[in-house]
């Protein structure tokens, strides 16, 4: 009896014709990005991932930098400066946990609340608007292929 070895290495070959259609798709999709956060930063000198923050912290009560690190999806130490600038700013604030010193909350300042809710939308309007046209299951299909896409990408910020 022969035993059958099973080959655990992967053919990639039947990716390789898809390089260079999904990298341009990505391109493309970066460049609206870039031209959306320049129009972000017009409003109030936010980027994307800070208004994405804000937006965050606006729909919880309170949260740990540590809870908002993975919501984000950034690592603690880039984080940490992004909270630092809008502290300064005055768009939230930090506040030391009255049972256990050592955890910090992050709270939505009051000026932060009114920035959030006068601030443009993370995705361009146009995006939005062709987004809005599509059948229901259409928009899930396209959410659910760019979560399974960022998936692929790992552990990336």
């Amino acid at each position: 009896m022969t035993d059958k070895i099973v080959s655990t290495e992967i053919d990639l070959s039947s990716v390789v014709a898809l390089d260079l259609p999904i990298f341009q798709a990505l391109r493309r999709l970066q460049q609206a990005g870039e031209v959306h956060a320049k129009r972000l930063a017009r409003f109030g000198g936010l980027t994307p991932m800070q208004l994405m923050i804000l937006q965050v912290l606006a729909g919880e009560a309170r949260l740990t930098a540590s809870d908002l690190s993975g919501r984000v999806s950034l690592t603690a130490a880039t984080l940490s400066g992004m909270l630092d600038r809008l502290e300064e700013r005055g768009l939230l604030q930090r506040q030391r946990d009255d049972q256990d010193r050592r955890r910090q909350w992050l709270l939505l300042s009051e000026a932060g609340r009114e920035l959030v809710q006068q601030a443009p939308t993370l995705l361009p309007p146009e995006f939005r608007q062709r987004l809005a046209v599509l059948k229901e299951w259409e928009r899930h299909s396209l959410t659910a292929a760019l979560l399974r896409a960022a998936e692929l990408c790992g552990e990336m910020e």
